[in-house]
């Protein structure tokens, strides 16, 4: 997972703009932002800032003056799923858009325009699961990685891997190998031989409240204390930490039900 950072620059910083297919941003829809804010606040550290507004009431969180994610305000009328949603660069979303459509997924959300910072568009895959695009202008993506609060790793959860994968390499150009540490349906999904996400098939195991999504996983300096702190605040435990390959990691929900991982590296 921690080959993921390769675009941190000293002490963590990422100000290029990232090749297309690359994940650049991870953004969370909620119902009350303001708790949602001090839950996040208190467990990575994190500040917050308005704007873009095309995208409603939404903030971005900074991480010592550095942007690293969004959290916006689901629309009051509408029973949405809480979820963070990962999105990925593109040259040109209008294209990689259609791209999508042709390749079986749908397009829920734009193309459009979000004040000077960008353009994107919010999407689905064939099974259902929830990405966005994101075309930079003002705005590049996270602008800080490989320390405790920013976003290190996404991972889809799914049925299976073999027809998602093609959908994910078609559209972003991805090539797909096997995860070398495990014997289970996992497949690492690579850009440029740069390791970038991975798709896990768990069949019948997926939640059937949930369907296909994807799961970020955001750094954390000790898995237990920082899952200690997140049950003080009012979140839940999906999974305990636990040893893997890549280091220590626990699956979790904050208090509106949106789930992720926290990673403690090795």
């Amino acid at each position: 997972m921690t080959d993921a950072r390769g675009s941190a620059g000293r002490n963590g910083e990422t100000n290029a703009r990232r090749p297309p297919g690359t994940p650049c941003w991870v953004s969370l829809m909620v119902h009350g932002p303001a708790a949602t804010h001090d839950f996040y606040e208190t467990l990575f550290g994190w500040d917050f800032q308005p704007g873009p507004h095309q995208l409603g009431p939404y903030a971005r969180a900074l991480l010592d003056g550095c942007e690293v994610a969004g959290v916006g305000q689901l629309p009051l009328d509408r029973h949405l799923p809480v979820t963070w949603t990962p999105y990925f660069a593109s040259a040109d979303v209008n294209r990689t858009a259609e791209t999508v459509r042709l390749c079986g997924g749908t397009i829920g959300v734009g193309p459009l325009d979000a004040d000077e910072a960008g353009r994107l568009a919010i999407c689905s895959d064939p099974s259902g699961a929830v990405f966005g695009i994101w075309q930079a202008a003002a705005h590049l993506g996270t602008a800080v990685t490989g320390v405790p609060g920013t976003p290190a790793w996404n991972e889809l959860l799914t049925f299976e891997s073999a027809g998602v994968t093609k959908f994910y390499e078609t559209v972003f150009g991805f090539e797909s190998v096997p995860d070398v540490f495990t014997d289970a349906d996992r497949k690492t999904l690579l850009l440029d031989g740069r390791p970038v996400a991975d798709v896990h098939g768990v069949g019948d195991a997926l939640p059937r409240d949930r369907g296909p999504h994807w799961t970020t996983y955001f750094e954390v300096a000790d898995a237990e204390e920082s899952l200690d702190r997140l049950v003080a605040l009012g979140g839940s435990v999906l999974e305990p930490v636990r040893d893997t390959p890549h280091g220590r990691v626990a699956r979790v929900a904050d208090p509106e039900g949106a789930r992720f991982a926290l990673l403690q590296g090795r």
